[in-house]
């Protein structure tokens, strides 16, 4: 009897299988069929890595892509051929297309010269650690133009004035970028090259050869630029105004008032004569005795 149950379950477990697996390959059988649609692509030229502004492109710099057909970005490439050896005139990243929008003419070479919008000039000027904003005036930030100058030789009528609001800086010494773009990392320079118009280079050079001038790094995103008046040495010092006293005279028998008048101040020394002396970049007055 144990064997007969044996062989009862047996066949009821191949027969529920078999029942089971029958129902599963009908199953898949009558399920719709999954087609593979192809997408119809382009070869696109892409960058290998990340590159400067002003770089010259090479063939290790550049690799072509399948693209989808129907979101091919304008002005992209298909051949490597066709943006070798331009310059780049804005940054681009790894994977990036190489478009016409980002490249300089095929006759303008690279560097700095086709990073030049039309009608703006590239200018540099000398700086130090002081002048440079301690190595944070770095290519791509924003700076203000201040120029301290006497207009007529006096020490007394020497005075500070912003001349140049918002100035884009191109490049910090040689470099266009900064390293790892890192923006937060001083660089200290001696040179700095602005991005100004032909009438602002007017002024920049009168400003940096008839005195002195200095950089005010700023905010990107403030592009206010308020009116300033300038300072002299006697309103930066707080020198007291001169105010004119009325006189009250009284008379012994009518005791009445006259009209008040004025003191006349007295008449301001003449200034010491001073000798202007040039140290490199610093101007300094002595006093001749």
């Amino acid at each position: 009897m144990a064997r007969i149950r044996i062989f009862v379950i047996l066949a009821l477990a191949l027969t529920a299988g078999g029942v089971l697996a029958l129902g599963t390959y009908n199953y898949l059988q009558s399920a719709p069929t999954v087609r593979t649609v192809t997408v119809p692509t382009r070869a696109v030229v892409v960058a290998t890595n990340d590159l400067q502004l002003g770089a010259e492109l090479r063939a290790d710099d550049l690799k072509v892509i399948e693209w989808p057909a129907n979101s091919v970005p304008a002005g992209a490439f298909g051949r490597t051929a066709d943006v070798i050896g331009r310059g780049l005139i804005v940054p681009v990243v790894q994977n990036e297309p190489l478009l016409e929008g980002k490249l300089a003419p095929k006759e303008a070479g690279s560097g700095l010269t086709p990073a030049i919008p039309e009608g703006m000039r590239a200018m540099s000027v000398r700086v130090n650690e002081v002048i440079g904003v301690a190595g944070y005036v770095l290519p791509g930030t924003h700076v203000d133009v201040l120029a301290t100058a006497s207009p007529t030789d006096q020490r007394t009528d020497t005075t500070t004035k912003l001349v140049l609001p918002n100035v884009l800086v191109l490049t910090a010494g040689t470099k266009m970028e900064q390293p790892g773009g890192d923006k937060t990392k001083p660089q200290p320079v001696t040179v700095v090259t602005l991005l100004v118009t032909p009438d602002q280079a007017e002024r920049l050079t009168l400003a940096s050869t008839e005195g002195k001038i200095h950089l005010a790094l700023r905010n990107p995103l403030d592009a206010g630029a308020p009116p300033t008046p300038g300072v002299r040495p006697a309103l930066l010092l707080g020198s007291p105004a001169l105010v004119a006293r009325p006189v009250v005279r009284g008379g012994s028998s009518s005791r009445s008032l006259r009209r008040s008048q004025p003191v006349v101040a007295a008449a301001a020394p003449e200034p010491t004569p001073t000798v202007e002396i040039i140290r490199g970049d610093k101007r300094a007055y002595e006093p001749v005795k």
